[in-house]
């Protein structure tokens, strides 16, 4: 029972990562818009120059479809290869990182930023 549940957990994952990255396309990139400039050209001469009858405007929707799911792919696979390829963290080492660290960091740019805008005034 055990492994069917983790079986379920990683596909839920990865088909949140699906909607996900076809949302991204469709909402950010311009989701059936093509990137590459001759392709829709190619798309109207091929339409005006056999005179194809409108009843084939459906096969008009296949580049669009395929270009949609490639740059949804796209985002897919960069999702996956960071998610497989950077580190996890634990939640202490991620805390050290933090106040060990970036909070120094942070206050210092803030003194440092504060005495240049003091000398400028000035």
């Amino acid at each position: 029972i055990f492994k069917d549940k983790i079986r379920f957990i990683l596909c839920c994952s990865y088909l949140n990562l699906l909607i996900s990255s076809l949302f991204v396309t469709i909402l950010y990139i311009g989701a059936w818009k093509s990137s590459i400039p001759f392709v829709e050209n190619f798309i109207q001469n091929i339409s005006i120059n056999y005179g194809i009858h409108e009843s084939f405007d459906v096969l008009k929707l296949v580049p669009d479809i395929f270009t949609t799911l490639s740059k949804s792919y796209l985002f897919l696979f960069i999702s996956i290869l960071t998610r497989r390829t950077l580190p996890t963290v634990r939640i202490d080492q991620l805390l050290d990182l933090g106040w060990k660290f970036l909070l120094p960091i942070a206050l210092g740019n803030l003194l440092l930023t504060t005495s240049f805008q003091i000398l400028s005034i000035n």
